[in-house]
């Protein structure tokens, strides 16, 4: 019995090491020269050293078809298990593309859904990294059917714990739709996207187009706003996903993490205080303030590229998670359009559901007039921001910097929108409408009837700014809850973020509301 123990741990040991070959040192080398790492090197630069668990590292596929039987490996073409990023537990899948070009299988599939599983069981956050082919082909409707499996489980996590997609390699045709239904898409490296290929899209429309053009990191997080972040290198993709994990918790029932900060909450910084220039449509880039407001160098901005009016990210007060939302005054002096719209109604529930408090800054003249937002479905996009703070149940601070204009004002965390707190800088500008608008219309026969109707109308203008353009008649009403020198911003929301803290808050109870998609 001892020479056949022997034996047979010997050919657990082959196994496993023709299991950490993938598809062999030759495509090994192949992967090398192409600038990419393979699928156990990228998990080594993830996680923990010596905390990775591999699961499903013998399984193989059972087919003949198509010269299947010749082409079976350890694996099948991806790695899974667990492991722990700075000390948390994470469940991870990593396609091999040295295996068959990573192509998707049924054996895959089994594999990343038993994955998926056990980490909505464990209630973990859930990584993948991409790097595959496509569907294998030999397999026929068996690999498009796997991708189903995938699918369902992507949206029974979704909102439950946190799924991050890592793009590393090629990922078209069906194997986009589970990246696009998880949290946060990374792209790095040799990585690219794409549903419909070039050779097809050419044969189709004519469009000669290449694979970067087409679904490239720089298309998908500047123009689609498919991505979320982006790097260059594979080392830089990865240690962004390690910096996202650590605004967020593991699950939805419990709190992000919080770090020790060295930066006091009671800091006032005085360049706040002339931040906003002395011209109303003078830009100023809100990023000072978020950086000057938070903790030190912790701002983390997502879809920078996108929709660039529009700033969102995380950040952190006192060590605490927070998420952010702000009008950016630099680009389109910060005005709400279609892109803006979904992109701050993403973060808003993404952020309500990993019980990540937000902070909103306002400076915003309205939404962008024009027929190419009103025929795109401007009103129903500008929704889902109201949809999005009406519904989000988490801690929720506003700041008006300075405009914050008619609907605007509205659907950027009112206090209507269920905000707990709504602060105001003195610079702040809450109306209906701008200013010379509103003269226009409410003075009209006024200033046509005047002697000299130019200056006239800049007489009216300037007693107008005067005693409407400003928070206190908001205040006044109750709108505003306090105006803040902005100096005083730092400790006024450290202060309101640690009293909401416990806040609790319940929807009515309902399947799921219909949220304008």
């Amino acid at each position: 019995m001892e020479g056949e123990t022997k034996r047979k741990l010997e050919v657990l040991r082959e196994l496993r090491s023709r299991a950490v070959l993938g598809g062999g040192q030759k495509r090994i080398d192949q992967q090398h020269e192409r600038g990419k790492r393979t699928a156990r090197e990228r998990l080594g630069l993830l996680l923990d050293e010596g905390s990775f668990q591999e699961f499903g590292a013998l399984a193989t596929h059972g087919l003949t078809d198509f010269g299947l039987d010749r082409q079976r490996f350890p694996g099948d073409g991806v790695v899974t298990g667990f492991g722990k990023i700075n000390g948390r537990r994470v469940a991870v899948f990593s396609q091999d593309f040295t295996v068959m070009g990573g192509s998707f299988s049924e054996v895959q599939s089994q594999k990343i859904a038993r994955i998926q599983d056990r980490a909505l069981e464990a209630g973990i956050p859930l990584i993948g990294l991409g790097d595959s082919g496509g569907a294998r082909i030999q397999e026929g409707v068996r690999s498009l059917a796997a991708y189903g499996e995938i699918f369902v489980r992507n949206v029974l996590a979704s909102g439950v714990i946190p799924q991050i997609s890592v793009i590393l390699g090629p990922c078209a045709g069906g194997a986009v739709y589970s990246p696009a239904l998880t949290d946060f898409i990374v792209m790095a490296g040799k990585g690219y996207m794409f549903l419909t290929g070039p050779e097809v899209i050419k044969a189709v429309t004519g469009e000669d187009v290449s694979v970067e053009d087409l679904g490239g990191a720089e298309v998908h997080t500047g123009r689609s706003g498919v991505a979320h972040l982006d790097a260059e290198s594979e080392e830089e993709g990865l240690a962004l996903v390690k910096a996202l994990l650590s605004y967020l918790p593991q699950n939805n029932s419990e709190e992000p993490p919080q770090i020790v900060s060295e930066d006091p909450v009671e800091r006032m910084d005085e360049d706040l205080n002339s931040l906003i220039p002395d011209g109303d449509n003078t830009p100023y880039d809100i990023r000072d303030a978020i950086g000057a407001i938070f903790d030190r160098d912790s701002f983390l901005e997502v879809q920078e590229n996108y929709a660039a009016n529009a700033v969102i990210g995380f950040a952190r007060m006192d060590g605490y998670s927070v998420g952010i939302v702000a009008n950016q005054p630099c680009y389109m002096s910060g005005a709400l359009n279609i892109d803006a719209s979904d992109k701050i109604a993403r973060h808003i529930r993404l952020c309500d559901a990993f019980n990540v408090p937000i902070v909103t800054f306002i400076d915003c003249p309205g939404f962008l007039p024009g027929t190419g937002q009103e025929y795109g479905g401007v009103i129903r996009h500008g929704a889902k921001i109201i949809y999005a703070y009406c519904e989000a149940t988490v801690p929720k601070i506003s700041i008006v910097t300075r405009k914050a204009m008619g609907g605007a004002y509205v659907a950027m965390s009112s206090r209507q929108m269920r905000s707990d707190l709504t602060f105001a800088w003195p610079t702040g500008q809450i109306a209906v409408m701008g200013a010379e608008g509103a003269v226009r219309i409410l003075y009209r026969d006024e200033i046509k009837k005047a002697a000299d109707p130019l200056a006239r109308e800049q007489e009216i203008l300037a007693e107008y700014r005067e005693h409407f353009f400003n928070p206190y008649r908001a205040a006044d009403v109750g709108q505003i809850d306090e105006v803040i020198e902005p100096r005083e911003s730092r400790p006024r929301v450290a202060r309101a973020l640690e009293i909401l803290r416990t806040k609790v808050q319940q929807n009515p109870a309902k399947k799921h509301g219909l949220s304008p998609v």
